[in-house]
């Protein structure tokens, strides 16, 4: 054997050696791609982080009576989880935040609200900022594709409202009017002829308004009580809501007959960063046992006099298709 002979065969040993050391070796209990893949975690669910953190998330309007409003320098249990900009359930009123609190209480967790915008509940996305939206929400196609829709706690009719110096005496006499609406609302798609509520059938009773859109229903209210047709001709709003601005004290009266009536249900984000299917089906649960039990007709009737709650018992969930 040459000297080369012998130097290219060692080289050849040396190489194959090093190589050998760079090959992954098999540990016991190491896990594979396939085992890693068959060990990792489940999706989180909402319901079991709502659980874990023992805190319910809601977003409702602070403006909003009979449904909620803002108690102005009510001060926080000291004993309350509600954190950042969340606040306890003594700082609210109204039947929707009632409404919260029991289900938030049979759920086993503490409510704490918060109040965004009403674009910003409809329009879904909320990136995990709040958990369900006891808000009044009413249910329709285009929310739907947005958000799921669990058992509606109640319903509610929708009705105009004018001036108490309106000469006004029937809808027919809108036709050409300023009409003051919360954007976004049911009652601007109304005037726009775009309304649809599954298991009801909308047939718009006035043409050729002019629609005025604001933050909220009251913001409109507060508006038409400047005057007739200084501002605005009349507002078209829920007619709890203006039954109980009238109740107030305010100069304006209901006109006409209410023009249609709507599903009211708590509201999750389809785009939740947790998945809400067991935390829908829990709400629904829970809505549709406080509507055996007789909790939201107590609700209804101590609230806005009437049961607004037991049509609402009787809504189809089949027809939602979630």
């Amino acid at each position: 054997m040459t000297v080369y002979r012998y130097w290219a065969i060692t080289l050849m040993l040396v190489l194959a050696a090093v190589f050998a050391g760079c090959a992954p070796v098999a540990t016991p209990g190491a896990s594979t791609p396939e085992s890693a893949a068959e060990s990792a975690p489940e999706a989180a669910d909402l319901l079991s982080e709502i659980t874990a953190r023992g805190v319910l998330r809601i977003s409702t309007d602070p403006a909003y009576p009979p449904q909620s409003e803002l108690v102005e320098d009510a001060a926080p249990p000291a004993d309350t989880k509600c954190a950042g900009d969340e606040r306890p359930a003594n700082q609210f009123t109204g039947f929707d935040i009632d409404v919260a609190v029991e289900l938030a209480h049979r759920l086993g967790v503490e409510p704490c609200f918060v109040t965004p915008d009403w674009t910003l509940v409809i329009g879904g996305n909320w990136a995990g900022r709040w958990d369900i939206s006891v808000g009044s929400v009413t249910i329709t196609p285009e929310r739907m594709q947005a958000l799921f829709f669990a058992q509606p706690y109640y319903t509610t009719p929708a009705a105009f409202f004018v001036h108490s110096d309106s000469t006004r005496t029937a809808l027919e006499e809108l036709s050409g009017a300023s009409v003051g609406v919360c954007a976004g609302c049911t009652y601007e798609s109304y005037l726009d002829g775009t309304l649809e509520i599954p298991g009801e059938t909308i047939t718009v009773a006035v043409s050729d308004v002019a629609i005025t859109g604001y933050d909220t229903d009251t913001s409109a209210l507060q508006d038409l009580t400047l005057g007739d047709g200084l501002r605005l001709d009349a507002v078209l709003t829920a007619l709890p809501t203006g039954q109980a601005f009238v109740a107030s004290g305010n100069p304006i009266r209901q006109l006409g007959e209410p023009v249609f009536f709507e599903y009211l249900a708590p509201a999750i984000d389809r785009n939740s960063t947790a998945d809400p299917r067991s935390f829908l089906d829990a709400v629904t649960e829970h809505v549709q046992a406080m509507h055996a039990d007789g909790a939201l007709k107590a609700l209804s009737e101590q609230y806005y006099g009437d049961d607004l709650a037991t049509p609402a018992a009787a809504f189809d969930l089949a027809q939602l298709e979630q």
